[in-house]
């Protein structure tokens, strides 16, 4: 319990920067240089073990399967195509597992062999193509449902929950073993074109789907596990395929192309503290992350003539659920179907970018409409004080980025038990990122 002993007695400590220099990645450690209350780190401890909640019930405990949705008040929903479960949401569960252990939320040994049986499901069991899975599966029997494809993105962020567990959880030899399995059985070089892009994924039906990976988004996770593949790696080149479309909002010209999520999804795993790429794009992922944040916030706030909910700590829109439906939106340009409505995984999600200005948003939400849009599993997926509409189901893997987030933002421990895996930072190397010059 010193863990919580700790939290509870001092400020947490944000681990961000600059990267001491070192001649290779291998070496590379942020120092700490930041940090924040006790009351707010009191705060993230309830918050976090709420999101975590969420993956130990929401998860069937033979296949460990995590279902995309449920209900707010905990409750297991009926088991029906809408309760399905999703691969990506799996993977922050497997992150959550190692969390979990390092808070003794849950014994360890549960934890395990909690961890181990979703191993061996996708090991032996899950179906899917040359190592890839279907998007979404029946939370209990793992069959395919929705006609769902073979997702490369999902089966990217599964992936990098299976390498988390691998290294937090490295002295237990069969964790280990299923989790090389796992990732060597993916072919990412068949969803490769000739461009150095990958494909979406592929169905049955259809073969190989249209749509593919050639501009930004949260695809870095994807390129990354690719390049660093110990069996089927694609180029190290493949990384600089894809465009950077630059937007400029104000005073902030940085790379963006679509909602807030695909600013935050990568950063979960992949420590890009201190780190550009190679010339001559130079770019520093995580400065553009931060960037990103700050845009939202600014963007929110000048919405507030229409929106009077929104302010300065009263922020944040990215994909989630609306009264009209599920919105993939964001901006800038501001999309013209924010309503007002408020996405608590939007700053939950950049804890570890923008720790202060995502910490006063949250405690603010919590302190207003806590009754109402804070309970068993903390935030629910978004509400719209305007229209005193509250969303009555969570969605997965909103709660898993506020998690991650969170516990980077604590102690940076997501991003140590990733980065231990040796081909990712070798795939570093090889890419080209170095520390960020002057």
């Amino acid at each position: 319990m010193w863990r919580q002993a700790l939290s509870a007695a001092l400020a947490f400590l944000l681990l961000q920067g600059c990267a001491a220099e070192r001649t290779s990645l291998n070496n590379l450690t942020p120092p700490i240089v930041a940090r924040v209350l006790d009351t707010d780190a009191n705060f993230l401890d309830d918050l976090s073990h709420r999101a975590f909640l969420y993956f130990w019930e929401q998860a069937d405990p033979n296949t460990g399967l995590v279902r995309d949705r449920s209900l707010v008040d905990g409750s297991i929903p009926p088991n029906t195509d809408r309760y399905a479960a999703s691969i990506a949401a799996t993977g922050f569960g497997l992150t959550a597992m190692a969390v979990a252990a390092d808070h003794h939320w849950i014994p360890e040994t549960l934890l395990k062999d909690r961890v181990r049986n979703t191993l061996h499901f996708f090991a032996y069991q899950a179906p899917g193509k040359n190592g890839f899975f279907y998007h979404w599966l029946d939370p209990q029997s793992g069959e395919r449902v929705r006609g769902s494809e073979v997702s490369s993105i999902d089966t990217a962020l599964l992936l990098a929950g299976v390498l988390t567990v691998r290294q937090r959880f490295a002295k237990d030899r069969e964790i280990a073993q299923l989790a090389d399995l796992i990732y060597g059985n993916v072919d990412f070089t068949w969803l490769l074109d000739k461009r150095g892009i990958l494909s979406h994924g592929w169905r049955p039906e259809v073969g190989l789907l249209k749509s593919n990976w050639d501009t930004y988004s949260e695809h870095m996770i994807l390129y990354m596990l690719a390049i660093a593949s110990p069996t089927h790696p694609i180029p190290a080149k493949s990384w600089y395929a894809w465009a950077r479309p630059k937007v400029t909002y104000e005073k902030y010209t940085f790379i963006n192309d679509g909602p807030l999520f695909t600013q935050q999804y990568s950063h979960a795993w992949i420590d890009f503290r201190g780190l550009e790429e190679a010339a001559p794009s130079d770019i520093n992922w995580f400065e553009n992350a931060i960037i990103a944040t700050e845009v939202n916030r600014d963007l929110c706030i000048n919405l507030r003539n229409k929106f009077p909910d929104y302010g300065p700590n009263l922020w944040g829109v990215t994909a989630s659920d609306s009264v009209t439906g599920y919105r993939i939106w964001g901006g800038p340009p501001a999309d013209n179907r924010i309503d007002g409505t408020l996405v608590p995984c939007a700053p939950g999600g950049s804890l570890m970018l923008t720790p202060q200005l995502a910490l006063a948003d949250l405690r603010n939400m919590r302190a207003q409409f806590g009754e109402k849009a804070y309970g068993h599993y903390g935030f629910t997926d978004a509400f719209n004080p305007l229209t005193n509409w509250y969303n009555p189901e969570i969605i997965g893997i909103d709660q898993g980025i506020i998690l991650l987030s969170a516990e980077n933002a604590r102690g940076g421990y997501v991003w140590k038990w990733f980065m231990k895996n040796p081909e990712i930072r070798d795939a570093m190397d090889r890419i080209g990122f170095h520390k960020v010059r002057g």
